[in-house]
């Protein structure tokens, strides 16, 4: 572990304000991976807003007591979050962000089973529990308005579009990391970060003089691919405790301090927006959409009916089960065409492919993501990167070329970049419509 010590603080007029520090190792050794200026042992001076990269501390080399707002959804996780920053001696105050709509009639199922769910009351009382059991503070803001003008629009849009959205990014980005710790601050809680349960990393960059957000040491948990949107201003406020243990150490943590009934909860929320059917959410969403829309024709490659569905924006592409049609072997959703309401069957094979363009973009450093030698793509949580590589068309959306082949490619959801573990971008994949084309003009690349 890298100690640094702050001596001293001061302010350079024309210059802003500065520390003298200097860095220890635990051997009292120079400390590996950081710029060649700084030297174990040494005095340096750098700018105070630099000292986020380390962290606070004080002259004894250990971390300082920081206010760290915890957002707590009542799962293993956050509550994990929560026990471990207090250990380590920080002040913190736990925060649950209340998204229910009220006026919805939908009744989806349990609450630990979703985060957008009329149980939510549950999930308080968890958190609750957990503020009590640590005595710290434990406030409840209502962000249902944003959650229902962004991730439920979006929600609707998309699947009325034909695409399968990817509520739990929308989320992140607008609600879960904006609007609940813009409620705070307006309730006048005072806090230097923002933490939560994701298993991913954070470090900066000093070469770059940017956060970079880094898949979690536990491959079956790295949540990384849900963050892909936040930016610098809201990285700079945040710390995630968990993305150095992997869940089987958090279980057992948790265990070990005797909080045996939290420790064997189920899976937290961050990989499912409703529990249920969400089509029967979609219809109270969108009560129009049955008669709008209604059936269309399910069809062959060739374009031939095959036969009848409920109509396009019930189904997802790679989709298999729930079809409703039998065709003597397994089918599954190759494309879907919302002008034409038809959704085209086919075999397993003709999911895979070499290509696929993506749009709506965010890419920390774009020549670096083009440029890149070990760029991989992951089209979906859980599945592994896909080495590949990236040009920019004449329209603005991106073109990926896939090293080995990919299956199932999915308007709407997320493609993520990485460079080895490291987070440099992302985007949504867009309609496949006419990639034929785009393959065709840049059949140099």
């Amino acid at each position: 572990m890298i100690k640094l010590i702050i001596l001293n603080r001061f302010n350079i007029p024309g210059r802003g304000n500065f520390v003298n520090l200097i860095l220890l190792d635990t051997e009292n050794k120079p400390p590996a991976g950081f710029p060649h200026f700084l030297h174990s042992g040494k005095k340096i001076l750098i700018p105070t807003n630099l000292t986020d990269i380390i962290g606070q501390t004080n002259a004894n080399g250990q971390e300082q007591r920081m206010k760290i707002l915890v957002g707590l959804s009542g799962g293993v996780d956050s509550a994990a979050t929560a026990y471990l920053l207090k250990r380590d001696g920080h002040e913190v105050i736990g925060a649950t962000m209340s998204i229910w709509d009220k006026n919805t009639n939908f009744r989806g199922r349990a609450s630990a089973d979703s985060c957008f769910s009329p149980h939510e009351k549950k999930d308080v009382e968890s958190a609750r529990k957990i503020c009590r059991e640590l005595d710290i503070p434990y406030y409840v803001f209502d962000c249902a308005e944003e959650y229902k003008r962004i991730v439920l629009h979006n929600f609707k849009q998309e699947y009325t579009a034909g695409r399968t959205p990817n509520p739990c990014v929308w989320c992140n980005a607008v609600v879960k990391f904006e609007a609940l710790p813009a409620a705070a601050r307006k309730a006048n809680l005072d806090f230097d970060k923002f933490a939560t349960g994701h298993y991913a990393r954070l470090d900066f960059d000093d070469g770059a003089g940017r956060w970079r957000i880094r898949r979690g040491v536990d491959p079956k948990k790295d949540q990384s691919y849900f963050l892909w949107r936040l930016g610098q201003e809201v990285l700079r406020r945040c710390i995630f405790p968990l993305g150095n243990y992997t869940k089987l150490k958090v279980r057992d943590y948790l265990h070990d301090k005797g909080y045996e009934a939290k420790a064997k909860e189920g899976e937290s929320m961050e990989v499912c927006f409703i529990k249920g059917d969400y089509r029967d959410f979609l219809r109270e969403q969108c009560p129009e959409l049955d008669t709008e829309i209604g059936p269309g024709w399910f069809v062959n490659a060739e374009g031939v009916k095959l036969g009848q569905h409920k109509g396009f924006p019930y189904y997802t592409i790679g989709q298999r089960k729930g079809l409703e049609i039998a065709l003597g072997k397994p089918a599954y959703v190759l494309k879907i065409n919302p002008q034409k309401n038809t959704v085209m069957l086919g075999d397993v094979e003709q999911l895979r492919t070499e290509y696929m363009i993506v749009e709506q973009d965010h890419l920390i450093d774009e020549q670096e993501v083009l440029a890149c030698e070990n760029l991989a793509v992951r089209i979906r949580y859980r599945s592994r990167p896909i080495p590949c590589r990236v040009r920019r068309l004449t329209d603005g959306r991106l073109f990926v070329k896939f090293r080995t082949e990919a299956s199932a490619i999915t308007p709407g959801q997320s493609a993520v970049f990485y460079d080895d573990r490291r987070v440099i971008g992302g985007a949504f994949i867009a309609s496949q419509r006419g990639i034929g084309l785009v393959m065709e003009e840049n059949k140099d690349f």
